[in-house]
């Protein structure tokens, strides 16, 4: 077993003997497909969380297709009834093994609201009907599994397994949790892109291997008894937070001078003579990657993360500097009187093989059994194309990175393009308009480090932060042609971008943002500063306000010489870690400033294996090396404290205004108060005392402290999962947002200047998965 990197076989080159498969018009979903197709039984059938879509932006349907083209039979089970095993017969025993996801978001991020509430819809469900899929998901589908085909093979993949598949601080239960594999049960666990681990251990299974002795794939994580370790690896100790360095030995003060040169000298041979090696540098760099590609890094139990906030912190930073597929090494992790055992993440795919996945037959259409039934998440995505996946950007909020990596894949302009023309030829509905060209990122578009040698070497957490690295391309070129030969496909009237723009790069091409601003923005541009004051950016790992500001300068400029009235829709995220009350003030007091009236509130919400999660949990750092004595990160966990941090955002909204004249007569900062322009909220109004004084004997009724008790009714989205309803950001008297920039306006909600009325509404930008256009489609 090694996790050197050897030459790779391509994920379409088939084994001898093996062929391609017919594809289907569907994947089976029942055995009566299953006869009209002549099979008697199913290679592979997975299971999971989602409504089946026969479409590329579902992980699913992606790898299903896939496994297709590699020559098995592939069935699916979607969203089946989880309180029993019967749902789990329903195609019969596979002939190799069941492989089991939750879907395309981690079910609980799908179930759960920022506040812990149940979602009562479910973007992924036909009709959106919530409820659909337990808690945990993955964990309850590998045991049903087991329960109904005891012995069967069982592979856990998707989003969930992803960010659970080390010891990971759980937001719901408030606690830690183990690693998805003790509780699934499963004998392999595929994280990250996971196409070319799946092919390679579908073949060895299908050749006869166990897939639980399956040990030295890439992309894959297992248990195994505790101290368990392949011949010829070594192990480095990384369990134990503050861990010396080599130690020299205390020279005896009061020895003489001979003796203390022979205790200095006592590792040099008696005759003082050393060999003399000259090994070239190539030679030196060999035997240096073959010893690290042979080295698996002991993190801290899971009973001693569950206890040790520092050593949590430390695991997490860990994993996170472990993540290059260049250089990053194994891990292991006890739980128990088992280890987990994690190879490195998966290489990436080539274009060519990106090419391959995304060509495969697809009948871009819901399964014919869901009848007319409206699935939200394909309503999104119908008309978007993925163009790319992975992020260097390394936002901490985000889980974009943890699951798809830093590393760019692209597609080429031919499967692109051609793709395009699938849309307008075969799905219903089509007007002419794509919806999006994107992936997790509008515009990463091949952009990679300039030298492949040095991306191999990195471990830098992001290419951007602090500043955008000097050995990264930001040639935006490439981008901008696809967007002009896409323009130019007959049937297609118009391109907009629905996904979230980097516009720190954006800025670093001018051609792209006029290429953008002039062609492929219908009205409104989604943007994501998050913040303005650099306490919370720098736990973010985003840009200052100044890159924004550049930006919005330069889409005004383009906007104007295109003779378009545009708007951009800034994001922004209250409660994150590192922010403080003074934080989300200035932010107020900026967007009151730039006339922005936030009508979503997007509240951070801890998520599996985040970064900024781990600050929330431990309240340390994991962005620098963690210690006992490590700095501090404030948290925001009081309710009311999170309620005040939202209703900034939303200080426009007279709902707030009690809380906020609260908080604001707390921080000394009552001058804030009145009908100034240079101040943030009116004083309290004759209607507002007179709702607010006591009436008989009502209980709970107005008087001194009163206000702290009015809640913010402002409608609260995750942090990391932006605007899921996809609504534009709209003034208190229900006017979409003004121009950035534009006159301030009054406190009574009247009409913004240079507004555009029916414009398109912004792409939602999700977190673990959730469609967005094409805006984040992880697998």
């Amino acid at each position: 077993m090694s996790s050197v990197q050897a030459p790779l076989t391509p994920i379409y080159q088939l084994p001898a003997g093996m062929q391609a498969r017919q594809p289907a018009p569907f994947l089976p979903m029942s055995r009566k497909e299953m006869d009209a197709l002549g099979w008697d039984e199913c290679d592979i059938i997975i299971v999971t969380g989602d409504a089946y879509i026969d479409h590329p932006s579902f992980g699913m349907a992606l790898l299903g297709r896939l496994l297709e083209a590699q020559g098995f039979r592939v069935g699916v089970i979607s969203q089946p009834d989880w309180t029993s095993a019967e749902d789990f017969k329903q195609l019969g025993k596979p002939r190799l093994y069941f492989g089991v996801t939750a879907g395309n978001m981690d079910s609980m991020i799908n179930r759960y609201t920022a506040d812990k509430k149940p979602r009562s819809d479910d973007a992924y469900t036909a009709g959106g009907v919530a409820g659909k899929r337990p808690d945990r998901a993955l964990n309850v589908y590998c045991q049903r599994c087991r329960e109904a085909y005891p012995g069967v093979q069982i592979m856990a993949g998707g989003i969930e397994a992803s960010l659970r598949r080390i010891a990971q601080y759980d937001y719901w239960s408030d606690k830690i949790r183990q690693s998805a594999l003790i509780y699934s049960k499963a004998d392999l666990l595929l994280y990250g892109n996971a196409e070319r681990a799946l092919v390679e251990v579908t073949q060895r299974v299908a050749a006869g291997e166990k897939m639980s002795e399956i040990r030295d794939v890439r992309g894959t994580a297992f248990l195994v008894p505790q101290g368990w370790r392949p011949e010829g690896w070594v192990e480095m100790d990384s369990s134990v937070v503050d861990n010396p360095g080599k130690i020299d030995p205390l020279i005896n003060p009061y020895a003489d001078e001979s003796e203390r040169q022979q205790s200095a000298q006592s590792d040099t041979p008696k005759d003082g003579a050393q060999p003399i090696r000259i090994v070239s540098r190539e030679a030196r760099l060999a035997a240096r990657r073959e010893i690290r590609g042979r080295t698996v890094i002991r993190i801290p139990s899971f009973e001693t993360v569950t206890y040790d906030p520092v050593s949590y912190a430390h695991a997490s930073r860990t994993l996170h500097l472990e993540s290059n597929p260049g250089n990053a090494r194994a891990l292991v992790q006890q739980h128990g009187e088992r280890d987990v055992w994690i190879n490195p993440p998966p290489i990436p795919l080539k274009t060519d093989e990106m090419d391959y996945v995304f060509d495969q037959y697809f009948a871009r259409n819901p399964h014919p059994s869901y009848g007319q039934q409206v699935i939200p998440a394909w309503d999104m995505i119908r008309f978007s194309i993925n163009i790319m996946r992975g992020c260097f950007g390394g936002c901490t909020f985000c889980s974009i990175t943890e699951h798809e990596g830093r590393v760019i894949q692209s597609r080429s302009e031919d499967s692109i393009l051609r793709e395009i023309e699938e849309i307008r030829d075969k799905t219903a509905g089509f007007t002419g308009h794509i919806s999006d060209l994107g992936g997790p990122t509008a515009n990463m578009y091949r952009l990679a480090c300039k030298d492949p040698a040095i991306e191999r070497s990195c471990r830098r957490l992001s290419c951007v932060y602090p500043g955008i690295c000097e050995n990264l391309n930001t040639d935006h070129s490439s981008l901008i042609q696809l967007y002009r030969k896409a323009r130019k496909i007959p049937g297609v009237k118009k391109i907009t971008i629905g996904s979230g723009l980097r516009y720190d790069l954006a800025v670093e091409s001018p051609e792209y943002v006029k290429e953008l601003v002039t062609h492929h923005v219908s009205g409104y541009l989604k943007i994501a500063p998050e913040h303005t004051e650099e306490g919370p950016l720098s736990k973010m790992m985003k840009p200052g306000i100044g890159t924004f500001e550049r930006f919005k300068d330069m889409f005004d400029h383009y906007s104007k010489l295109a003779g378009k009235k545009q708007y951009l829709i800034p994001y922004f995220i209250a409660a994150h870690p590192g922010t403080s009350d003074e934080d989300m003030l200035n932010l107020a007091l900026w967007l009151k400033k730039n006339n922005f009236r936030p009508d979503q509130v997007q509240a951070f919400t801890p998520t599996p294996m985040a970064m900024a999660t781990t600050m929330w949990h431990t309240k340390r750092n994991p962005l620098k090396r963690i210690a006992r004595s490590s700095e501090k990160v404030d948290i925001i966990r009081d309710e009311k404290r999170r309620k005040v941090h939202k209703a900034f955002l939303r200080y426009h909204d007279p709902k707030n205004w009690p809380l906020l004249r609260e908080a604001l007569i707390n921080m000394g900062r009552a001058d804030l108060i009145g009908p100034g322009q240079h101040q943030l909220i009116p004083p309290e109004s004759a209607a507002e005392k007179s709702m607010s004084a006591p009436k008989g004997n009502a209980r709970g009724g107005g008087g001194p402290g009163s206000v702290g008790r009015i809640p913010n009714r402002g409608k609260a989205t995750n942090g990391n999962q932006r605007n899921t309803t996809g609504a534009i950001p709209r003034n208190i008297a229900g006017k979409p947002l003004a121009k950035a920039g534009g006159p301030a306006s009054n406190f009574a909600g009247s009409k913004p200047a240079n507004n555009k009325a029916g414009a398109k509404p912004a792409s939602p930008r999700p977190a673990a998965g959730k469609p967005a256009g094409s805006a984040k489609k992880p697998r």
